[in-house]
């Protein structure tokens, strides 16, 4: 397959005309070679013919080899410059044969089936006026030769008529037909190289707007929905070109409008998130005080109580979780940047929420890394929180780094593995999805189905990211991967509301990533 149209157009077109341009010279050849041959070889048999009847017609029916010589001689001398060869018996019944030119033209050089034919008598019937006819053949001695024609006849009359045979050189026909030959060749390879310089030309005709489309569907892919080309003309190009004008506008206005419903969306949602918040402040303080006098309530009403306080707290989680969602979608969400000992960071996050019984920590203390301590912590509360809620303690964090890269500052690894039965295979795709729950009979789990995936936009913000897998080797558990930089990009701008702290772990924290799972 050729690479390139431009190539393939031309290829295409010198073949056409490669093949055009030989079968006409080769037409051509054919054509005069015959016309040259024929021409030559009728002249030169009629005038042998007529020599043949004026001379050897002439000789006494009893003439020797002297009179068969000089007929020879006389018929060779016509204008079509061939040699002549008689044969016969004389007076005396002696055979000889005589030629013009006794050191060129001999018997040999007549080829055997020729003499037979001319000396074959054929009846004479109302198909055949004569015993005897002219016969003629092209012969050459050898290979690089010279061509000849070479004829004959037998006089027809009583007794022991002589046979004559003449040849003819066609070597100044051959030179022409090589010239011809030559001249056609030439003709070709000049047709070939003019068809190529069309090939180019027409490629660029139909390239140049093919690459205007190809540029203006790049620009379309990068976004610029604006992306117009220019039309004119009436031929399919110019179509193809007015059918990239409609799609782009058609697409341009639905993303536009696309646009406009999901900004629509999510500001709702902000809306939403931040008109909660102010009601659920007010609910959470009274679940407080409920809380706290549970002990002193009716026993019939306690089970109530404690519904109505978990069930405000997982509400509350859900709406800053809502709130840290909208801030991503809307390009808000900032990093703060600190020099963070990593250890040091996970352990405060282990013991703020009394996991430090359950979680085994495998980490050198003085690793250093440049990140968003707060985003940090929801990252592992709601990492270590799931494993512990769905995997089963103890929970194993380790902590390490990867040798950098040629210019980099090295790449900064923590596991969560926990010891439970894993993840099926068909859900490992989309546990970081949000909403997501393996499970279709706990739909009410205690989770939002958010954690995970404000924990990988936390990643993605710092410019790593977070895999999962199960560590079939150790029993089969789910292992999350957290790979951040040890110098996250820096923020100019911090982030604007920084009281909603997501994920912090109290009640929050261990919502998701394996809430999603049976």
């Amino acid at each position: 397959m050729l690479p390139t149209l431009r190539l393939r157009l031309v290829v295409v077109f010198a073949l056409v005309a490669l093949t055009a341009a030989v079968s006409a010279s080769g037409i051509a050849y054919w054509l005069n070679r015959d016309a040259v041959l024929t021409r030559t070889q009728n002249a030169a048999l009629n005038d042998f013919r007529k020599s043949m009847e004026d001379s050897a017609g002439s000789l006494p029916r009893r003439y020797d080899c002297s009179q068969l010589r000089e007929a020879a001689e006389k018929m060779s001398g016509t204008s079509q410059n061939y040699e002549v060869l008689l044969t016969g018996e004389d007076a005396d019944g002696t055979r000889c044969a005589v030629a013009s030119d006794p050191t060129g033209f001999t018997m040999d050089d007549v080829p055997a089936r020729l003499r037979t034919a001319v000396a074959e008598r054929r009846p004479v019937d109302s198909g055949n006026s004569y015993p005897y006819h002219l016969y003629w053949q092209r012969t050459s001695e050898g290979e690089g030769d010279d061509p000849f024609l070479v004829g004959g006849a037998k006089m027809i009359g009583d007794g022991p008529t002589p046979s004559g045979y003449m040849r003819k050189s066609l070597s100044q026909e051959r030179d022409d037909l090589s010239s011809l030959a030559w001249s056609l060749g030439i003709a070709t390879g000049l047709a070939l190289v003019g068809a190529m310089l069309l090939a180019q030309a027409a490629a660029t005709t139909v390239l140049r707007p093919l690459r205007r489309l190809g540029d203006a569907a790049r620009r379309l892919g990068e976004g610029k929905l604006d992306t117009r080309l220019k039309v004119s003309g009436t031929d399919e190009l110019a179509e193809l070109s007015r059918t990239f004008n409609r799609t782009a506008e058609s697409l341009e206005h639905r993303v536009a409008d696309l646009s406009a419903r999901e900004e629509s969306s999510r500001r709702f949602v902000a809306d939403m998130s931040h008109e909660l918040r102010t009601p659920m402040t007010a609910i959470s303080a009274v679940t407080e005080v409920l809380e706290e006098e549970q002990d002193s309530l009716d026993p019939m009403i306690a089970p109530a109580v404690q519904l109505v306080v978990s069930e405000t707290r997982r509400l509350n989680d859900l709406v800053e979780n809502l709130m840290e969602v909208t801030r991503f979608d809307a390009g808000t969400a900032k990093l703060v940047l600190d020099d963070v000992d990593v250890a040091d960071q996970v352990t405060a996050c282990v013991d703020a929420r009394a996991w430090l019984d359950a979680v085994e920590l495998d980490a050198d203390r003085g690793l250093m890394a440049r990140l968003d301590p707060r985003r940090l912590d929801v990252i592992l509360a709601n990492l270590i929180g799931n494993a512990l809620k769905h995997g089963g303690s103890p929970v194993r964090v380790s902590v390490r780094t990867e040798e950098p890269d040629a210019g980099g500052s090295g790449v900064l690894l923590i596991e969560v593995a926990d010891r439970g039965p894993g993840i099926p295979e068909e859900m490992l795709p989309h546990v970081f999805d949000r909403f997501f729950k393996a499970s279709a009979s706990r739909p009410r789990s205690e989770g939002s189905g958010l954690g995970l995936s404000i924990a990988l936009e936390n990643a993605h913000i710092h410019g790593g990211s977070i895999s999962v897998r199960n560590d079939t080797e150790h029993g089969g558990g789910a292992v999350f991967t957290l790979r951040l930089p040890r110098e996250s990009r820096e923020d100019e701008d911090e982030e604007g509301d920084t009281d909603a702290d997501a994920g912090r772990g109290d009640g929050n924290g261990p919502d998701d990533g394996k809430g999603k799972r049976s």
